[in-house]
């Protein structure tokens, strides 16, 4: 996806951000975002990070975008996620219908289990996670994490704790299993020193 592409097609969540929030001078505001963006995806720091193949970084750098103009406003870290997060609702809701799908299978531990293997491989393979530890048994998934590139990137841009809105799709993920799947997160990178969570499956 080219720079321009990209401004365009995240610029429409951004803008249903403001407007699901009622803000004013949303043109204006808009102007803002994608200047913003534009200027971003031209840095050397989007070329730094534009290196893990696992990690959307133009979809990441976008969101850090919009984070950084919705607190320029004023707002506290809490609105700030609750409000970009109302932009990508329609994308949370097509993940919710195929999470629910999953749940009613009687494999969904198994299929959440070999998607964390599969994820693990990838991440070390590229770099874009360390794990301290990652152990897989009949009934659990275990790891710890000390290093997240998303988090880097949040935090190259002075909004580490802001990286939440991403480690809580874990938590969106495994909430639509309950069937099957127990989740189990100690603590998180963007407000801790590891993440560390336990994936487990329910009898």
């Amino acid at each position: 996806m080219t720079a321009e592409k990209a401004i365009r097609t995240y610029g429409k969540n951004y803008r249903t951000a403001l407007e699901e929030g009622g803000f004013s001078d949303i043109g204006q505001k808009m102007a803002a975002f994608e200047s913003r963006l534009r200027g971003m995806y031209a840095s050397d720091n989007y070329k730094k990070h534009n290196v893990y193949p696992t990690t959307d970084t133009t979809y990441i750098y976008a969101v850090i975008a919009m984070c950084l103009e919705v607190k320029a406003l004023g707002y506290s870290d809490k609105e700030t996620m609750e409000i970009v997060n109302r932009g990508f609702e329609k994308r949370r809701e097509f993940f919710r219908k195929i999470i629910a799908f999953i749940d009613i299978l009687p494999n969904s531990f198994d299929i959440a289990k070999k998607w964390n293997i599969s994820d693990h491989r990838k991440r070390v393979k590229d770099g874009s996670i360390t794990y301290d530890y990652f152990k897989v048994s009949r009934d659990k998934v275990e790891y710890r994490i000390s290093k997240c590139m998303y988090v880097e990137m949040f935090d190259t841009y002075g909004i580490k704790g802001l990286c939440k809105i991403f480690c809580m799709t874990d938590e969106f993920a495994y909430a639509g299993l309950p069937k099957h799947v127990k989740f189990i997160r100690h603590s998180d990178l963007s407000d801790g020193p590891t993440c560390a969570d336990e994936v487990i499956r329910r009898r």
